[in-house]
């Protein structure tokens, strides 16, 4: 299972198609321990992009502090659980997920009916 965070420095980013990298965990499921991590820039936030982007490279889960309601339906649309309010050390929230301890929260950034900028409410 591939587990993608949206990461800014080394905490979780309040809006994942705004952070500049993604830190992506290989976790033995089985086993419930990371078998590796991996950091990549974000390759640029274009609408719809991103769920189909982080698809290809396996990813079955994404955390982050938000994200918009059509973010979250696409990467529905990709088999990929979506998990919002998270934050912290993104080293941290890994490791409260692997112990069962991560639900989907309050939505750190939530994107109004009609709101096209990207900018975020808080």
């Amino acid at each position: 299972m591939k587990i993608a965070i949206a990461t800014e420095g080394n905490v979780v980013s309040a809006h994942f198609g705004h952070c500049p990298q993604y830190t992506i965990y290989d976790v033995d499921e089985k086993q419930n321990k990371i078998n590796s991590k991996l950091v990549i820039e974000n390759p640029g936030h274009q609408p719809g992009f991103l769920p189909g982007y982080l698809a290809e490279l396996g990813v079955n889960c994404i955390i982050a502090g938000g994200m918009g309601p059509r973010a979250q339906e696409l990467f529905a649309q990709n088999n990929i659980e979506t998990i919002t309010g998270v934050s912290g050390r993104v080293d941290d929230v890994i490791q409260e997920y692997l112990k069962g301890n991560i639900a989907d929260g309050c939505n750190l950034c939530d994107h109004g009916e009609g709101d096209h900028g990207g900018h975020c409410s808080h």
